[in-house]
C-alpha cells in the first residue's frame, strides 16, 4: 500500500471549536500520522461573516485524489455545511496538496490557488512544514511566507485536541 502525503486547509465560522474538532476527529479515521498545524482567527476573505479558525493538517492517506476529496465532502456535509439553512460556513475541508500532483483534476486545481493568496493558509503552512516545496512558485513555504505580502490579519488561539495544545504558547 502506498501512501501520498496531503495537506488539507480546514476553517469554520459557526460553533468553530465544535466543528473543527469533529472534522478533525473524522480525519483521524480516514487518514494516517495526523498532524495539525497552529489554530488562528481570521477575518472572513470573499464572504460576510464572522471571524472564522483556521489551521492546517498534514497526514497520508492511500486513497487517490477524487476518493479523498469525495470523502472530505462528506465530512463537510456531517457537519452541516450544505445545509439549507445554514448561516455561515461550518466546516470547510480543502486539499492544498496531494504528494507532488500540479493541474487540474475534474475540477479540483493543486497546488491550491489560496496557499499563495490567504495568510489563514500559507502562515500556518509554512510553520508545518517550513522546507516544503511549493510546486509551481519554486520556492518553499517559509519563504513564501517570508516575502508574503497579504493584507490579512491573523491571530493565534488556543485550541486544543485529543488533549494536545495545536498553537504553542510561543504564538500566543
Amino acid at each position: 500500500m502506498s501512501l501520498t502525503q496531503v495537506y488539507l486547509g480546514l476553517g469554520s465560522n459557526i460553533e468553530r471549536e465544535r466543528h473543527l474538532r469533529a472534522g478533525l476527529d473524522a480525519l483521524a479515521g480516514l487518514l494516517v500520522d495526523i498532524r495539525c498545524s497552529a489554530v488562528f482567527e481570521s477575518q472572513p476573505v470573499g464572504i460576510k461573516s464572522g471571524p472564522f479558525f483556521n489551521l492546517v493538517v498534514s497526514a497520508y492517506t492511500d486513497l487517490a485524489l477524487m476518493e479523498l476529496d469525495r470523502r472530505l465532502k462528506l465530512i463537510e456535509a456531517d457537519n452541516g455545511r450544505y445545509a439549507p439553512d445554514r448561516k455561515g460556513l461550518p466546516l470547510d475541508i480543502d486539499v492544498l496538496l496531494y504528494g507532488e500532483l500540479v493541474g487540474n483534476f475534474d475540477g479540483l486545481v493543486l497546488p491550491r490557488a489560496e496557499i499563495l493568496k490567504n495568510a489563514f493558509v500559507l502562515w500556518p503552512l509554512s510553520l508545518m512544514a517550513p522546507d516544503r516545496m511549493h510546486p509551481e512558485a519554486g520556492k518553499t513555504m517559509a519563504h513564501l511566507w517570508r516575502d508574503a505580502h497579504i493584507d490579512q490579519v491573523l491571530a493565534p488561539v488556543a485550541f486544543e485536541w485529543q488533549g494536545q495544545q495545536l498553537t504553542p504558547s510561543g504564538l500566543l
